[in-house]
């Protein structure tokens, strides 16, 4: 299978983020793209670089004002404030009756809904090649292939149209969807990371051809909180174009199953064109950041089942940390999908 990777996005390498109270290690790292890279390729998996596919595909899903803010926030905050010190905001608005302001240290809180997402010098690139990525990625599969996995880091499900959440910035797989749509019609994304996509969910909450449907824990106690929720199913052309499946915190494997049973079979009805997966690999049992019990053997049943519905195929790489399966199970999913 061809991996699609770019150096660039390593430049990306926040320290620490705020959570739960305290300054912990920001465990969205670039090691953690650099281990499944190399464990890919070390399984014979061909990895290649993406081209440039521009910003229009970027625009096409996310706000413009949003994208340029991130193309300049590090030499503005940077002039700004004189320092080079990560830029984490420090103002947050409820975007009631509200606008972007000219200043940095505004827009920043402006364009970020939480504090896991610090501007650093290499973030923009990193963001912009993630993006690439899963472009060239969609790219590879509309020219006639089965499938292409786009190694995309940072991640992007939590990015919103126009704010960014949960280490994500560019939309990836929504940006995939996106251009796949418009090259082939109707487009099911499949999220199995252990959070829900609330980005995505945001992104095509009210469009008709594209089908979001996300199994991940239940967010009332776990992020992202305030979306992900099976009463959500989306609104106008885009109303029962969302499922969410919530699995409860300590779901093991059986549960996981019976919703990604349930999620198949919505996308089978749906007859898409083309599937694009955003590939959590953070299910996995001994995940930081895991509350469920996923296993290598279950990646590997989840990539046949997955494939099993015979589309066309984006791989988009979401979640996964620094747990010990972490590569193993990246090489597990990719194997066992061209088994499907």
């Amino acid at each position: 299978m061809k991996v699609v990777f770019d150096e660039r996005q390593l430049l990306h390498a926040p320290a620490q983020y705020f959570r739960r109270g305290q300054m912990i290690d920001h465990p969205e790292q670039p090691q953690r793209a650099i281990l499944i890279r190399d464990a890919l390729a070390g399984a014979g998996h061909e990895i290649v670089q993406p081209a440039d596919h521009g910003l229009e595909p970027i625009h096409a899903v996310h706000d413009r004002g949003y994208v340029d803010f991130l193309a300049t926030a590090w030499p503005r905050w940077v002039e700004a404030t004189g320092s080079t010190v990560p830029a984490v905001p420090n103002y947050h608005t409820g975007r009631r009756q509200s606008r972007p302001p000219a200043g940095v240290v505004g827009a920043l809180g402006y364009y970020s809904t939480d504090t896991a997402c610090p501007v650093t010098e290499g973030t923009w690139q990193a963001i912009y090649w993630s993006a690439q990525s899963a472009l060239e990625a969609a790219a590879i599969v509309a020219g006639g292939a089965r499938v292409a996995y786009g190694l995309s880091r940072p991640p992007g499900h939590h990015a919103y149209r126009d704010a960014s959440n949960g280490f994500c910035f560019l939309n990836n797989a929504a940006i995939a969807a996106g251009a796949m749509a418009d090259r082939v019609g109707k487009v099911a994304l499949l999220d199995i990371d252990t959070h829900a996509g609330n980005g995505t969910q945001d992104i095509f909450y009210a469009r008709g051809d594209v089908l979001y449907v996300s199994l991940h824990v239940d967010p009332s106690d776990y992020p992202p909180y305030y979306m992900g929720y099976p009463d959500e199913t989306g609104d106008g052309p885009g109303l029962g174009h969302t499922l969410n499946l919530a699995l409860p915190p300590g779901c093991d494997e059986a549960g996981i199953f019976d919703r990604l049973d349930q999620a198949l079979t919505a996308i089978a009805r749906f007859s898409p064109q083309a599937l694009v997966v955003s590939l959590g690999f953070d299910m996995a049992a001994d995940d930081p950041l895991s509350e469920v019990g996923m296993t290598t053997d279950g990646f590997r049943r989840a990539a046949r089942d997955i494939a099993g519905l015979g589309l066309p195929t984006v791989l988009v790489q979401e979640g996964g940390y620094l747990g010990p399966s972490l590569a193993r199970n990246a090489v597990a999913f990719l194997d066992d999908y061209g088994l499907g």
